[in-house]
């Protein structure tokens, strides 16, 4: 169940306010990232903002290269230091248009290292570019080879796959496309999904939210969803918006997502639909929490990370 005291503003703590007013101030004190070059927008995400400090980079990944449907595809490795259990497929956010699988390496050594998973990002390819079904795609091939050649080349059997944003839609779909078009519901044993972007026709804590960016804003959730799906394909379709799939058959999930998030309602309305098709797993939703809150450190990240900690180790 979930409490619904956790929507009072009165809730939220002092140290998630501050944050909060720091990120919608930051973010106004920078250029409209819609007024720059694409280029230009991706170099700063690298570089880190004060918006969005840039995560340190792991001395510790490697890169793996396989064969991907629009040609080699790298995928980001990082080992944990003891034995692995099992195996983590990461797909980052970013809009489909921003981000790269080296832009959260914290958040997959602590997995690695915590849990005993191999970790994988997924450098897929990147929209206006190379539009839906693109970066799907690259994100199947991925969990194919992960689901076939990788479980023997790594030596592991449990698989789990993840990701934040628009990484937690491509994972859903992932998980859709292995139990429609290969006949592997259960390849992996759950999903760690955080604040997914799953109705691109956008819900209405979307459509409502506004112009403060605290993150993300209703523009940008627009600007994201027009650059990755080409005019005259419908948003609402199943296989482009995994909202109104039929989700029977999947694994467990783990949602998280913070109640100051525009993605808030597609959380919660998905999180509603995974449960009604009984696959399982656990919604967790946090007050104040920004859009992807925890690459922010604090007590209110801390929380959530452990919880995913827990619910990924109970999956090996």
């Amino acid at each position: 169940m979930i409490d619904h005291a956790l929507f009072d503003p009165a809730t939220i703590d002092a140290e998630t306010k501050a944050l909060n007013a720091e990120i919608v101030a930051a973010h106004a004190a920078q250029a409209d990232p819609w007024s720059l070059p694409i280029e230009e927008v991706r170099a700063r995400r690298r570089a880190g903002t004060q918006a969005s400090p840039a995560m340190p980079r792991s001395a510790r990944a490697e890169t793996l290269t396989i064969e991907g449907p629009g040609g080699p595809l790298a995928l980001r490795v990082i080992r944990p230091q003891g034995k692995a259990r099992g195996a983590y497929l990461h797909i980052h956010r970013g809009g489909w248009v921003w981000g790269a699988a080296d832009e959260q390496d914290p958040w997959l050594e602590r997995i690695a290292d915590t849990c005993g998973f191999i970790c994988l990002s997924v450098e897929y390819r990147l929209a206006p570019e190379h539009p839906y079904p693109a970066a799907l795609e690259d994100c199947e091939a991925a969990a194919l080879w992960l689901a076939g050649p990788g479980k023997a080349e790594f030596g592991i059997s449990a698989l789990t796959i993840g990701g934040e944003s628009v990484g937690a839609h491509l994972a859903v779909m992932t998980l859709l496309r292995l139990r429609d078009r290969h006949g592997l519901p259960r390849a992996f044993r759950g999903a760690n999904l955080n604040a997914g972007f799953y109705d691109l026709g956008l819900t209405p804590s979307v459509r409502l939210w506004g112009e403060e960016r605290l993150v993300i804003n209703t523009t940008d959730l627009k600007r994201f969803a027009d650059g990755y799906v080409r005019e005259g394909i419908d948003r609402r379709r199943p296989d482009v918006s995994p909202l109104y799939a039929d989700l029977k058959g999947l694994p467990p999930a783990l949602f998280t997502v913070g109640t100051a998030d525009p993605l808030l309602d597609d959380t919660l309305y998905m999180s509603a639909r995974w449960a009604a098709a009984n696959n399982g797993g656990h919604t967790a939703v946090y007050a104040g929490g920004c859009h992807i809150f925890v690459r922010y450190p604090g007590a209110l990240s801390e929380r959530a990370l452990e919880l995913i900690d827990r619910f990924l180790m109970a999956l090996a």
